[in-house]
């Protein structure tokens, strides 16, 4: 009775999860970032549109008069010497051309409103739908937090949670996997094409007005940050160089942006014969140091970070050490489970494959964050 209980939990947990899509909550905040950029580069596209349909109707009177006046010219030849009817045709020919110009850049602002009006409308109904997934959500939890509680009461052992904690985490991350591709390959690609068309814009225009190269240029780099917000959510998701690159290779790429943002200093350092690992260690060592540099971007006011990767015959080793505020241990386990620093979840991750997290910390004196993970996972 005790194994059937099991494996009914772990089936209605597989279920309820499959069918709300991991991560929903994610990709929920990233439709919302992506229906909020599209409204602010909608908006600034139909005010382009409206001052381009003015300048229209301007040049289009314009021409009217310039043709009349050529038309009078034209007529009464021998009233007006050669300069004056030089003047009147190439009047005529420029207001031609800007008109032209202009018109086909009312097309394009049409265009691209249209498009932008299509992706909002689409990003707003998959917010929606991944908003009303939440609850499916909560009832996977509660068969987690529920049900293998209870359990844990009855069953020698805990290698039953622990299969059952790996085949959750893999099935987290393949589908962030998934999710990440699918943005990579439609939004993202998107907005290149965006900037690729941009410039290949001004390339071709040759007697743009500086409005038209102002313009283009601000869409250009309205285009390029949504580009960079849209990869930010990916790598955020799942970072694909893991799988192209290897742990360390994508723990530097991580602190290189870390540094970036943040100003601190960081020192990576690496021991040992770097080893291909277990796609799951792999994922554990590298999700510890962004959970640990991520608690001391926001809770440490650090100066210097020091972080150490060795890699031994049994396990790999990690350090991440800050030189900032610390924290008492002991006032943090109570709100941890609120979502603190994050150190529930990080040693519940290492635990599930039978590796050690330490965490010392003393305010004023800096945190340590210590974890061994082995090498050979049992996944049986």
């Amino acid at each position: 009775m005790k194994i059937d209980r099991l494996n009914e939990i772990i089936k209605n947990t597989v279920d309820v999860i499959e069918k709300s899509k991991n991560d929903i909550f994610d990709i929920a905040e990233g439709a919302r970032n992506e229906c909020r950029l599209v409204e602010e580069e909608l908006s600034l596209v139909r005010s382009q549109t409206l001052e381009v349909i003015r300048a229209v109707d301007e040049l289009k009177v314009q021409e009217k008069e310039s043709r009349h006046r050529l038309m009078i010219v034209s007529k009464n030849i021998k009233e007006f010497n050669e300069e004056d009817i030089r003047k009147a045709y190439e009047r005529a020919k420029d207001i031609q051309i800007q008109s032209i110009m202009k018109q086909n850049e009312e097309q394009q602002l049409i265009q691209r409103r249209n498009e932008l009006e299509r992706r909002h409308k689409l990003a707003k109904e998959t917010a929606q739908k991944a908003e009303s997934l939440v609850s499916k959500v909560g009832v996977a939890m509660g068969y987690l937090s529920g049900g293998l509680k209870d359990l844990s009461e009855e069953i020698e052992g805990i290698r039953e949670k622990q299969t059952l904690g790996i085949k959750i985490i893999r099935a987290q991350e393949e589908e962030r996997k998934r999710v990440a591709r699918e943005i990579h390959d439609g939004p993202a690609q998107l907005m290149a094409n965006l900037v690729i068309k941009s410039e290949l814009c001004e390339k071709l225009v040759d007697k743009n007005p500086e409005q038209v190269k102002q313009e283009l240029n601000s869409l250009k780099e309205l285009a390029r940050v949504s580009l960079k917000d849209i990869r930010k959510i990916i790598y955020d998701l799942r970072p694909m160089s893991l799988d192209d690159l290897g742990l360390v290779p994508t723990v530097q790429r991580f602190i290189t942006n870390y540094i970036d943002e943040t100003k601190q200093n960081v020192e990576m350092l690496v021991f040992g014969d770097v080893v291909t690992l277990n796609p799951i260690v792999e994922l554990a060592a590298f999700r510890l140091i962004q959970e640990a540099l991520n608690n001391v971007r926001k809770h440490a006011a650090a100066r210097n970070i020091h972080v150490k990767l060795e890699f031994q015959k049994e396990c790999i080793k990690l350090i991440i050490k800050d030189d900032g505020k610390g924290f008492d241990k002991g006032n943090v386990k109570s709100r941890d489970l609120d979502g603190g620093y994050g150190l529930l979840s990080m040693k519940e991750r290492v635990e599930l494959l039978n590796g050690k997290l330490e965490v010392t910390s003393t305010p004023g004196k800096g945190t340590r964050v210590y974890a061994s993970i082995p090498l050979q996972i049992n996944e049986e």
